[in-house]
């Protein structure tokens, strides 16, 4: 697997490049832990459980599924269409036993700014300052995708209501977590097309 490191420090040509990517605002679910400075970044920075490799088979599952189904529907548009059906009704089922479990708090979830090169979020005064390295778990619903990164904080700013917005990048993050923001974002701006 790619890891895509990006500078790790903020500077003048780094800021500019987080305007590249597209923002939306979102709820999604969020954990946040600081990283030591002394601390290196590795798979155990995370604290994954034991269902990492389980999401792993099913990401390989539903990737030969989706390239089978290319050859299906050269023989057969009405089995194809039918296995795309229950496909997607597997997915609904997952997504439905996820909320069910509940793993995230309430207070896990929150309105953030989220792009492909970072997200912005809501914090208590003096929780982070410029600099800080932090592991970021996110859950994007409705598909409830689950990618992380570590990210740095670029700026902190009070707004006039006194709540602290955290502004952080991506320095370190798997080509398929980028892939699942993108997706999310794509998916987030066709929805509000939609109810326009």
């Amino acid at each position: 697997m790619h890891i895509q490191d990006t500078p790790s420090e903020p500077t003048d040509d780094y800021v500019p490049e987080r305007r590249e990517f597209y923002r939306i605002e979102d709820r999604i679910g969020l954990k946040i832990h600081k990283l030591q400075p002394s601390t290196g970044v590795s798979e155990a920075s995370f604290d994954d459980d034991h269902l990492e490799n389980l999401e792993a088979e099913f990401r390989r599952l539903d990737q030969d599924i989706k390239s089978q189904l290319a050859s299906l529907a050269d023989q057969d548009r009405l089995l194809t269409g039918l296995v795309k059906s229950l496909n997607s009704k597997l997915d609904t089922l997952a997504r439905i036993m996820a909320f069910q479990q509940n793993p995230l708090q309430p207070e896990d979830w929150q309105e953030v700014t989220l792009s492909e090169g970072g997200l912005s979020f809501c914090a208590s005064p003096q929780a982070w300052k410029a600099g800080d390295r932090l592991t970021l778990h996110m859950t994007l619903p409705p598909e409830l995708s689950r990618p992380r990164a570590v990210a740095q904080v670029l700026d902190v700013q009070v707004d006039g209501t006194g709540r602290t917005r955290v502004h952080t990048g991506f320095v370190r993050i798997h080509d398929r977590d980028r892939q699942q923001i993108a997706r999310h974002v794509m998916r987030y701006q066709i929805r509000q097309r939609q109810k326009e």
